[in-house]
This record gives C-alpha cells, sequence and structure tokens, in this order.
C-alpha cells in the first residue's frame, strides 16, 4: 500500500484550536496544565447536512499552560458542563450533557486518564452531569440534572446533588456508578454559563506566552491556484487568501461566513455566497440578513460584484454560467434555477458583467440531505433533481443542465432501486462521475456510506463502501481522495476504487476532521478542517 502524505503546512493555525468555541477552562498548577471544553460546530449547513450523521464537536483539550502544547484530546457526545482535576492522581472528572429539546436530560460522567487519554463513561445510563467536584482524593461530588421534564416544571432549576466515593477512581470501569447511588432528592441548582470566562482566560494564557488567540472554526471550502496561492471559505469569512509564503494576503468577512468557492470563468476571481439564518431579535421574533452571493477579486480580495437572488441559494459549478440554485423550505413549491450569463471575455479581470438572473429549469425542493451533490472539475452543471413534483426526495436522478438551457436527466441516483441515497460530494473524472453519499435506512451502520464510480449511462464502473459519511473529495488522474468525518483520509484508485492508502488526519499529534479538500493545480492536496486550520499535503514525496 502507498504511503499517505504527511501535512508539510498549516496555514490558520493557533492555540487551542482545537476545541474550537470555548465553554469553559480549568487550569492545574499542579500538573501546569489546563483543560479546556469546546465545541467545534455541527457539520452542515443550509445547503449540506449529508455529512453530519454520527458526528459530534464537542471537545475536551488538555494543554500545557507553558508553550499551550495540546497533550490530550477527547470527543464528547455532549457538550462540556464541568471539569475537575483530581487533587492526586493524573485524572480529569468531566462532566456533560443537555437537554434533548422533547423529554430526557441526557450525558455522561467521563473520568480521562492523562497519561493515555483514553476516557471512561463512569455512569449505567445516560444523565446530564452540571457539575463536578473532587472533594477528597476518594469522593467525587456530581450535580446531575433531573432525568426528564415529564410533569416537572421546575426540571431546569433543579438538581441532584451526590457524592460517589471511591477507594481508587483510576479503576473505575465503564457504567460502573449505577442509579443507586445516584438517587437523592431534587433540590434547587444553578446552571451557569462558564462560556465569557473561558475566553478572557484563554486571551490572557496565549498572551501571556506571546501569542494571540481568537476562535476559527469549520473551513468549508478552499482552492488552490496556479500560482500556489490558497482559498479558503470558513465561519465568519466570507473568503480569504493565503500567499505562498504561508502570510494571509486579504480576507473579505462575513457576519456568519462563507460556504463555497467556485472559480470564476475569467480565472482571476472567484464565486463565494454567505450563508443567512433566522436570529432572535432583542425584542422578540427572528430576523434574517439579506443574501450575499459575491465575486471576489483573487488578487485584491475586492468584491467584484453581488447578485441578489431575493434568497439564499447553492452555487453550481457551470462554466461561464453562473447557476444559483434556491433554497426554500416549502416543499411543493417548484423552483426554477437562476442563471447568469457573462458577456465579456473568458479570460482576464473584465470579464462580465453578468446579464440575467435569466429562469430556467424547474428542479423542484431543495433538500439539505437528498439534493446536495456539488461536482468538482465538472465540465458542465450536475444536479440531483427528484421525478416525484411533492415528494422531491423520491426517485431522484443525475442530471445536467445542458448549454442551451435545458436540464437532462442522466441516470438514476440510486444504482440499486431498493436502497434510498443521500446526496453528497462528487468529482467529474473523464466521462464519468465518482460520488460519495450514504443509504437511508443502513445509517450508522456498518458500510453505510459509499464512493462510487458512474459510467455515464449510469452504470456502476466501482464501489467502495466504509462506515463514515464523505464530508469532501477531490481527484487527480488516477486517485480519489476521500475525507470522511471520523477523522479518516482515504486515497483510492480511480481504476479500479482499491485502497491506495488511508490515514488517520492529525495536526501535532492531535485528531482532526476534513470538510473541504482540493487537489491544487501544483499537485498538492489542501485539506481544510473543523477547527478552522488549512493544511497543505505534497501528494507524491
Amino acid at each position: 500500500m502507498t504511503p499517505a502524505p504527511t501535512v508539510r503546512r498549516v496555514l490558520g493555525d493557533g492555540p487551542f484550536a482545537e476545541i474550537g468555541e470555548p465553554a469553559l477552562a480549568v487550569a492545574d498548577e499542579r500538573s501546569g496544565t489546563v483543560a479546556v471544553g469546546g465545541d467545534l460546530g455541527y457539520i452542515q449547513w443550509s445547503g449540506n447536512g449529508t455529512a453530519d450523521s454520527g458526528w459530534t464537536g464537542h471537545r475536551i483539550g488538555v494543554y500545557e499552560q507553558a508553550g499551550l502544547r495540546c497533550r490530550t484530546l477527547v470527543r464528547s457526545r455532549y457538550p462540556v458542563r464541568s471539569l475537575a482535576f483530581h487533587p492526586a492522581l493524573p485524572l480529569l472528572a468531566v462532566g456533560t450533557g443537555s437537554y434533548d429539546g422533547g423529554y430526557f436530560f441526557a450525558g455522561e460522567l467521563l473520568l480521562i486518564h492523562l497519561g493515555s487519554g483514553e476516557p471512561v463513561s463512569a455512569l449505567k445510563y445516560p444523565r446530564e452531569v452540571l457539575d463536578v467536584e473532587w472533594r477528597s482524593e476518594t469522593a467525587l461530588r456530581l450535580v446531575l440534572a433531573p432525568c426528564d421534564d415529564w410533569d416537572n416544571p421546575r426540571a431546569f432549576e433543579e438538581g441532584h446533588t451526590v457524592v460517589v466515593t471511591r477507594p481508587d477512581w483510576r479503576s473505575v470501569g465503564p457504567e460502573t456508578i449505577g442509579p443507586k447511588e445516584l438517587a437523592v432528592p431534587a433540590e434547587p441548582a444553578v446552571r451557569q454559563d462558564h462560556s465569557a470566562a473561558a475566553r478572557r482566560f484563554l486571551g490572557d494564557l496565549a498572551a501571556s506566552a506571546g501569542r494571540e488567540w481568537s476562535v476559527r472554526r469549520r473551513v468549508w471550502a478552499v482552492e488552490g491556484t496556479e500560482d500556489g496561492r490558497v482559498l479558503a471559505a470558513l465561519d465568519g469569512v466570507l473568503a480569504e487568501s493565503w500567499l505562498p509564503s504561508g502570510d494571509l494576503q486579504w480576507a473579505v468577512e462575513d457576519e456568519e461566513g462563507g460556504r463555497q468557492l467556485i472559480p470564476a470563468p475569467d480565472g482571476a476571481s472567484v464565486w463565494t455566497n454567505a450563508e443567512r439564518r433566522g436570529r432572535l431579535k432583542p425584542g422578540g421574533g427572528r430576523e434574517v440578513s439579506a443574501p450575499r452571493t459575491a465575486r471576489i477579486s483573487v488578487d485584491t480580495g475586492q468584491v467584484l460584484e453581488t447578485l441578489n437572488p431575493g434568497t439564499f441559494t447553492v452555487l453550481v459549478a457551470a462554466g461561464r454560467r453562473t447557476v444559483l440554485r434556491r433554497l426554500d423550505g416549502r416543499r411543493k413549491l417548484s423552483q426554477r434555477l437562476l442563471m447568469f450569463d457573462h458577456d465579456g471575455p473568458v479570460n482576464g479581470p473584465e470579464a462580465g458583467p453578468v446579464n440575467g438572473p435569466v429562469n430556467g429549469p424547474a428542479v423542484g425542493h431543495f433538500d439539505l440531505f437528498n439534493h446536495p451533490f456539488p461536482v468538482r472539475r465538472a465540465s458542465r452543471p450536475y444536479l440531483l433533481v427528484g421525478t416525484v413534483p411533492d415528494q422531491p426526495h423520491r426517485d431522484k436522478w443525475v442530471a445536467a443542465l445542458e448549454a442551451d438551457g435545458t436540464l437532462r436527466r442522466l441516470f438514476p441516483h440510486s444504482w440499486v432501486p431498493e436502497e434510498h441515497h443521500f446526496g453528497g460530494p462528487a468529482v467529474e473524472m473523464g466521462r464519468s462521475l465518482v460520488h460519495a453519499g450514504a443509504v437511508f435506512r443502513q445509517q450508522g451502520s456498518p458500510g453505510s456510506a459509499y464512493v462510487v464510480r458512474r459510467a455515464p449511462d449510469g452504470s456502476v464502473e466501482w464501489q467502495h463502501r466504509t462506515d463514515h459519511r464523505a464530508t469532501a473529495l477531490d481527484a487527480d488522474g488516477d486517485t480519489v481522495y476521500v475525507a470522511d468525518n471520523s477523522g479518516a483520509l482515504t486515497a483510492l484508485d480511480a481504476g479500479d476504487g482499491s485502497v491506495r492508502w488511508h490515514t488517520e488526519l492529525k495536526v501535532d499529534g492531535a485528531p482532526t476532521t476534513a470538510l473541504s479538500l482540493a487537489v491544487t493545480p501544483r499537485g498538492h492536496l489542501l485539506i481544510g478542517t473543523a477547527e478552522g486550520r488549512i493544511l497543505e499535503c505534497p501528494i507524491r514525496p
């Protein structure tokens, strides 16, 4: 098997990047470390939710106070509520949990062995653990939320406080603290928000080490240029450019951030779109900012033009034509593509302006699980469209937008009639399409995710089954590169789908997860990660 590439360069790096938005931080002077609980967020947006199943962005990181190196990084199923270092042992107690939105308060008590980094989930049944505190080397005080809010209007104001004792907490095994030990009456309990204090603490700790700290999260798109620059779209940034030297050239800020990057036909600019979600207004109700779809100069970061489609849209790679697909929550509404044609020359900064919008063919409702189909290296626009008007998620077809504006169905998206396949990332290779996704009714089961290569008539040239959903993929002449939500990166032989290499992505020994990737014109692999970093890896030695 061919060896996996190594990370040559990291862009957008910074202290405490691994934990995302901090929820709380606790220092331990005895060991000279600090524990931080945080959240990287979901890995779905309004135009693509296919990879979020099975994902959790909650993290616990343990860092050296001197140098800020990450010693241990643990994923948590639930938000982190409390942290406490053991007074003598290399052990960290972590309370996690949340309300499920309808009935239960669920969570865990995690005991993280700091020598190995291995966590132990100690409660027999899920319970939200609001607070943890070591009373002695053998006694741990817990504050637990009620199990549920059924017939209990005070469930969000109460907690069950109990002290659990063990002679040696290092020997506590999984699910060994049962409900009888936790059966105590409820009493008033305050749920505290430590996030502001955590942000101040981390900022001061970084400053004391001569570094600056700010939160970067979720690089949704990356692209490489012919001259070696790196473009990215991420949370809070519509688009940014990094020079070959590793310096940030420019960045266009946005209240939510860019989600896609589509190179424009002029070769000197890039299209990007900013997500727009509803926000609570101070006086009540919700508000949504105006949609933002823009073309930005690669050289200067100047916004050259802004399209006004009237609603949030997904960009469809389309050559000389800019194609937008509306996102609308009304399932039965028949949506049409919006097409903007370029007047000017194909090459050069004078390309454009655009004419439009021109209404294209009807494509039906867009569902963020069924219809995402971003195709890299596309020679023409590709989309997933349903054939049942009031149920557009059923009987989906891969379709192409022809030069004359007509939509032609190519082949059914699912090659197994009895299976329902969700949409996912894709790449065009010659006359074939390689696309990834997952099978409904098998979610979470082994082999429920796939990468498949399809001939022009839809026949399967090969398929690769896996357990985790793809977040992104791209290809060069003979290899398909696939990132998934477990943090793995896999290279498949483009000819037969066999595995060339497989690796778990890490930065300085800490695991990470790719949200986007691109093979650059210079033959490097760019990887945009969930914690806001951009990794550059030479594909070949």
